[in-house]
């Protein structure tokens, strides 16, 4: 398993533990830069302190601040609204370059219900 597809299984791990997802914004708003794909991904992260390291390693977000967003709001508003306007779901980016794996919105909604259904 990569590095990348381990922070995605962790991320769904963690946001059930902890029943909130973590976003960084600056006065501009939240970052959905383009990916290799060309697409647009909108980066997410599990923990505060994950959100804050990239903050701290990736100059492009260093003027960025970690936000809170609970659970049940983020699997209804913030996913159907990204599904809307055709955003990709980026979980748990890391390293000097924020990268990681970027999932379509009713991806990460199957796989947030099958998790949740499992336990």
């Amino acid at each position: 398993m990569s590095v990348s597809a381990a922070h995605a299984t962790v991320f769904y791990e963690e946001i059930l533990k902890n029943g909130e997802v973590w976003a960084i914004r600056d006065a501009g708003g939240l970052p959905a830069p383009l990916n290799g794909d060309g697409d647009r991904s909108m980066p997410f992260w599990s923990l505060r302190s994950r959100a804050e390291r990239v903050i701290a390693n990736v100059p492009d977000y260093r003027d960025f601040e970690p936000m809170a967003i609970r659970l049940d709001a983020w699997r209804t508003r913030w996913i159907d609204g990204l599904e809307g306007d055709g955003i990709l779901v980026g979980l748990n980016w890391t390293g000097a370059r924020a990268t990681g794996y970027d999932f379509r919105p009713a991806e990460v909604r199957t796989r947030l219900g099958a998790i949740e259904n499992k336990e």
